[in-house]
């Protein structure tokens, strides 16, 4: 690494560790500095992957309370699914050739963007379909002349086998996505979440970030075994992510997110168009 490069990664590290603690979107920095800096596309993804990694796991201590009030059976269900298809997408990843995953990165990048750009809307709409669905079953309950509690509300909702083989499948392949690339993961496991009938967003939340940093974990724990990650590279931008998440995010939490969303956004859609007319630049 030159000292520029270095200056680089340091610096899209801490932003990206900012970003991901506040808003989301941190891999829209990290994984193209990797690139610019002379990192191979897919080994640009698995030091990506290994240096952001830290940061999905010190996320999950906020939601310790609404961790415990899950049933173990579901979060084992979705962990196993999680692990599994983040192993295959892994592999997959390490089996595409550079050729191919830069044919590909135009597309992913371009999914992730719309991914993280929609995802208000997403979730207002997820919100609002899980209002009508309880709304529904209290008219039910009220009319069958059970008096309308949490309790008999929960029951008429919690999720048959039918819908936990759904969220099985469901997750296997947000997981296989996961280990391949992995933007937008997030908002994917919250719509599928709510699909399933979750209701309190900060359990939603907590679910999430506990699979995320599971499946990132198994993705990393396979690229470090087959010698993708560039560790000069992921060890500075470790030490740079751990920076923007605790310290840079206390200042980033000072100005309104839909500035730090529309300043994601703009470098999401600037960097897919730059990646969609490459090619032709070449």
């Amino acid at each position: 690494m030159t000292f520029p490069h270095i200056i680089l990664l340091f610096v899209a590290a801490i932003l990206g560790g900012t970003l991901n603690a506040v808003a989301g979107g941190g891999s829209f920095f990290a994984f193209p500095a990797l690139l610019f800096t002379g990192v191979p596309p897919v080994q640009a993804n698995a030091t990506n992957t290994v240096a952001l990694w830290p940061g999905s796991v010190a996320s999950m201590g906020a939601y310790r309370r609404e961790l415990a009030a899950q049933k173990p059976g579901f979060l084992i269900l979705l962990i196993g699914t999680s692990l599994i298809g983040s192993i295959l997408g892994a592999q997959l990843l390490l089996g595409t050739s550079q050729a191919t995953f830069v044919q590909l990165l135009p597309y992913l990048m371009l999914m992730a963007t719309l991914l993280f750009t929609f995802s208000p809307y997403i979730t207002q709409k997820l919100r609002a379909m899980r209002a009508s669905k309880k709304a529904a079953v209290e008219e039910a309950v009220a009319a069958e002349g059970e008096e309308i509690t949490e309790k008999a509300v929960s029951e008429k909702t919690a999720p048959g086998r039918t819908q936990w083989i759904g969220m099985a499948i469901a997750q296997l392949i947000i997981s296989i996505y996961g280990g391949y690339f992995g933007g937008g993961i997030g908002i994917l496991m919250l719509a599928t979440l709510a699909m399933m009938g979750m209701e309190n967003i900060h359990e939603m939340n907590g679910v999430k970030t506990l699979l995320t940093a599971f499946i990132n974990g198994a993705a990393m724990i396979t690229f470090i075994i087959r010698g993708a990650v560039f560790w000069p590279e992921a060890i500075l931008m470790v030490i740079g992510a751990i920076i923007g998440g605790y310290g840079g995010a206390y200042y980033a939490r000072k100005i309104e997110q839909k500035w730090i969303r529309l300043f994601v956004m703009f470098v999401g859609f600037a960097l897919t168009i730059y990646f969609f007319v490459k090619p032709f630049l070449s």
